[in-house]
């Protein structure tokens, strides 16, 4: 007889009392749609039982509503420039107790030893993180990253326990053409998930991006796209993040029969949303304020995630579930009160209940190796005085290719004050191979000075925008000093700087101590330097070198047209 099975039959039967009891509480079952009074019986992490119970350790939950802990779908971790133990500090408490986290961007950096740091340090949290394998590393073949992995590489980590597949597959021209190197890549993935990253792909093509193997979609940016890939059998992941906001947009597709097949993720949130907004526990939030059915939001933000992604025993409180679950006040406003790991309490009243420890990050550091920069390696020749120009648009990496009229001095770019036109430049900083990229900006609105960093998604070279030449080369020169980071310079001199030491994307310190330094920086963006308000600088930033998101980008081999997958001049011939 198996002792352990008959162990579980006991305590669920009642026969036996469990080592915890959670009494009286509003349960939300997302299997039935409804809310049921009762205890949840607790043993071992797992829970046994739902209905009346005792225990030696009894907490009452005093009428309180109880869920399962929330499931973030598609995370990068690196984007709120803290480390896994300090992510997990701060949205657990917020009601996450599981993600699934794409490591893109520091293994554009460090390849597979930047993916071994993630899951390295994300052991022995009290939250579970997941993992999708990077397989677009470079992003394409028209950026340098810091490291190039193949499906041979992919292979070592594929079967880890942790591991649920291929991260999202952002070089869908690729996938529909059928790439060899690609479905290397999905052959390995052949039994697990694989994510999409396909905006703007439709018809025939959209058919041919699914039948490869292609199961989520988290870039819908309108409903057609969305309805367009529940149709062919897609999960579609709400995105409510820092600088792509989907969710107010796509909710209102969301319905009765459809609502299963909907899950939410936040894919990049900065530090300030994260502290002041929340996590998942505000999608939820905000798709009940958009009209969405409180249960249904909960299932989306739970048990929907958890069977897209083929995570047995987690999202729902049932018998054999683990016993992840988070309490809180009402259905509206949906505060969480406390948050359970396995049956034991981690958090309380919105701070963690559990410390972090100390990471060797050795492995990790001292990532940007640039040769010496000088002026006029920074000047961008023109050959007319009408250019292409990249145009910003108000809280959205998508951006719209313009043609403007330019100063031009001598077949080179000239800053008129008059013009909201800045240079933009990023430079390879992984090889010192001084590759360098130059582009136009329109509606950034910086004025005396210049902003650079070493987030640049996703080959993460260094990225500047300036009106001067001076304050740009500072810039660059400080971000490299300081080992990667980001920095504000005015006057040829550094005014504020974030070292992000940890492949030049993560700082050491805590999300709320990179909090006040962002706000800090943010403060002279706006007021010092004029930056718009319609857009957050370092994230905005941070996306004009992404050569897969429309209209128009700059790597550091260039200008390029995402529409038409290629280079373009910025010149523009009459």
């Amino acid at each position: 007889m198996n002792l352990e099975i008959k162990k579980k039959i006991d305590l669920a039967a009642g026969r036996n009392e469990p080592e915890l009891v959670l009494k009286n509480a509003k349960i939300v079952n997302v299997f039935s749609h409804e809310i049921i009074q009762g205890d949840v019986a607790i043993n071992e992490g797992k829970i046994v039982g739902i209905g009346e119970y005792k225990s030696e350790n009894e907490i009452d939950m005093e009428g309180k509503y109880i869920a399962p802990g929330l499931i973030d779908g598609h995370v990068h971790i690196e984007s709120s420039m803290v480390a896994p133990p300090q992510f997990a500090r701060t949205v657990v408490p917020r009601g996450t107790t599981t993600i699934i986290a794409d490591p893109h961007e520091i293994a554009n950096v460090l390849g597979m030893e930047g993916i071994r740091y993630m899951i390295d340090t994300s052991e022995g949290l009290p939250m579970n993180i997941f993992f999708m394998l990077p397989s677009c590393v470079p992003a394409t073949s028209f950026e340098h990253s810091g490291a190039i992995l193949g499906a041979d590489k992919l292979e070592e980590l594929i079967n880890h326990d942790r591991v649920l597949g291929l991260g999202e597959l952002m070089d869908y021209p690729s996938v529909i053409a059928g790439n060899e190197d690609t479905i290397q890549k999905i052959e390995i993935a052949k039994n697990k998930i694989i994510d999409g990253h396909g905006p703007d792909i439709s018809g025939k093509n959209l058919n041919a991006y699914v039948i490869a193997g292609v199961e989520t979609e988290h870039e819908c940016s309108t409903v057609e796209e969305m309805i367009n890939r529940l149709r062919l059998g897609m999960y579609i992941l709400i995105r409510e993040g820092s600088a792509a906001r989907n969710l107010e947009t796509l909710i209102r597709a969301v319905n009765q029969e459809n609502s299963r097949r909907c899950l939410f993720c936040t894919d990049d949130k900065h530090p300030e949303d994260i502290l002041e907004k929340g996590h998942i526990d505000y999608n939820v939030r905000l798709a009940v304020k958009n009209g969405v059915d409180p249960i249904t939001a909960i299932q989306m933000g739970t048990i929907n995630a958890a069977e897209c992604y083929g995570l047995k025993n987690i999202g729902a409180i049932a018998p054999g579930y683990d016993a992840d679950i988070i309490v809180f006040d009402n259905l509206k406003e949906f505060n969480i009160l406390e948050v359970f790991k396995k049956g034991q309490k981690v958090a309380e009243d919105q701070k963690a209940l559990f410390e972090v420890k100390e990471i060797d990050n050795s492995n990790v550091v001292d990532t940007v190796r640039i040769k010496e920069i000088s002026k006029e390696d920074l000047e961008l020749s023109i050959t007319s005085d009408v250019v292409n120009v990249i145009r910003l648009l108000p809280h959205s990496l998508v951006t719209e290719k313009v043609v403007r009229k330019v100063e031009n001095e001598n077949g080179k770019f000239k800053y008129h004050k008059n013009l909201d036109i800045l240079k933009m430049a990023v430079i390879e900083r992984h090889n010192a191979t001084c590759n360098i990229g130059l582009g136009l900006v329109e509606d950034f609105k910086l004025k005396g000075g210049a902003i650079a960093s070493t987030i640049a998604h996703d080959s993460h070279n260094i990225i500047v925008i300036g009106d001067n030449d001076e304050d740009m080369l500072a810039a660059i020169n400080e971000v490299s000093r300081v080992g990667g980071g980001i920095t504000i310079c005015s006057g040829g001199k550094p005014v504020k700087t974030l070292p992000l030491p940890i492949a030049g994307l993560i700082s050491k310190n805590s999300m709320e101590d990179v909090d006040s330094e962002l706000k800090e920086m943010l403060n002279i963006a706006y007021n010092q330097l004029g930056v718009s308000e319609k857009i957050d600088p370092f994230m905005t930033l941070a996306f004009l070198a992404l050569p897969v998101i429309p209209d128009i980008k700059v790597t550091d081999k260039g200008l390029f047209d995402v529409t038409k997958f290629d280079f373009i001049d910025i010149s523009v011939q009459n």
